[in-house]
């Protein structure tokens, strides 16, 4: 099967169209109101709807090609099913190690300071600390909520508040009228010597602040970019083979990542203030698959041949199952734990997936 063709181009568009879906969800700092509607259930049938395309695709699709391209090997059937079921498996461990690495780097990645941590209620911190240490206390930071990512719905209502105080923050910041200003600027001229004072504490204490915020940006932004990576190759693969199945891949990788945008941002502007810096961030975050894409193609372009596309494709199957049934469905079930739609969700994308297949054969 040559690599020259037409679906090269597609491919590519494909997958820069889902990683930069991220700035769907990113999109938000700019309305920060925009997060009220974010629902728990509309989440969770995201999440089952993309995991019912990806396991379905994976099965009918990528393994049988994998499987149909070691016999083009001139391997016999005996053998070339094992070896396409082998590097199923192969692609399970891969992605089970990645994970692993994953969650090393988001260990205390998304702690977060509130730039205002005097308007945030008691009851909506979390006062225990992992390990027993406050990290906030140790910097001199007053203590500030754990926005984690390890109950997806706890986060959500998290996003929700901080986009609550955003916008009560940017409203009293312009309704400011003329009296207020008066009174500010005459407590500023009698706390001007307080303020003087303090300026060295203040000044250590915002660059302690900072370098909390740069660490929790880089930690972030490297696990995402490793989880997405596969994604994208993924979709890669799959429209070289056919450009319908990569399409409605890359639609519901697409998805998916959308809230992933929203989580990335909206802390970054809550605790900078920067709209620019928290989209840029999220932005950032869904670059990897492209570079996957380009990672494929420059392995498959010098050396393509029928048994690599086959390796390659086990692999790719594999770790979009294990990406569904260990990440997508149980943090879906998380956001939905009555099970009103997820599952539903879940045979709904694999339905969506059965029809391109069927419908589009040529």
């Amino acid at each position: 099967m040559p690599l020259e063709n037409d679906n090269v181009g597609l491919a590519f568009l494909l997958v820069i169209g889902a990683g930069l879906s991220t700035a769907l969800g990113a999109a938000v700092v700019f309305f920060p109101s925009l997060v009220q509607y974010a629902t728990r259930k509309t989440l969770a049938g995201a999440l089952g709807l993309s995991a019912g395309v990806m396991v379905f695709v994976s099965f009918a699709e990528i393994l049988t090609k994998s499987h149909l391209a070691f016999i083009d090997a001139g391997r016999e059937e005996s053998t070339a099913l094992p070896l396409s079921q082998l590097c199923f498996f192969a692609g399970v461990i891969l992605m089970v190690i990645l994970n692993h690495i994953v969650h090393n780097l988001l260990k205390g990645g998304y702690q977060l300071t509130p730039r205002n941590t005097s308007n945030m209620k008691t009851d909506q911190c979390d006062s225990s600390v992992e390990g027993g240490v406050n990290n906030d206390e140790v910097a001199g930071i007053p203590p500030a909520c754990a926005c984690q990512g390890r109950d997806p719905a706890a986060l959500l209502e998290e996003m929700k508040v901080m986009g609550k105080e955003i916008e009560a923050r940017e409203a009293q910041e312009m309704g400011e009228n003329a009296e207020e200003d008066v009174e500010n600027a005459e407590e500023d001229v009698e706390n001007e010597e307080e303020d003087v004072e303090n300026e060295e504490e203040t000044k250590s204490v915002s660059e302690s602040e900072k370098k909390r915020l740069v660490l929790m940006s880089v930690n972030t932004a490297a696990a995402i970019a490793l989880h997405n990576f596969p994604e994208g190759l993924a979709t890669f693969v799959a429209t070289l083979s056919d450009p319908t199945v990569g399409l409605v891949l890359a639609m519901a990788i697409a998805i998916h990542n959308i809230p992933e945008g929203l989580c990335v941002a909206m802390p970054v502007y809550y605790a900078t203030g920067s709209r620019l810096k928290a989209f840029t961030w999220a932005l950032l975050s869904g670059v990897s698959e492209p570079i996957a894409a380009l990672f494929g193609w420059l392995i498959l372009a010098n050396r393509f041949t029928d048994t690599l596309y086959g390796v390659l494709f086990g692999i790719v199957a594999g770790m979009m199952v294990i990406i569904s049934v260990r990440e997508l469905l149980p943090t879906a079930h998380r956001y939905d734990p009555e099970d009103s739609v997820v599952t539903y969700m879940f045979i709904a994308g694999m339905i969506i997936m059965s029809l391109s297949l069927v419908l589009f054969v040529v």
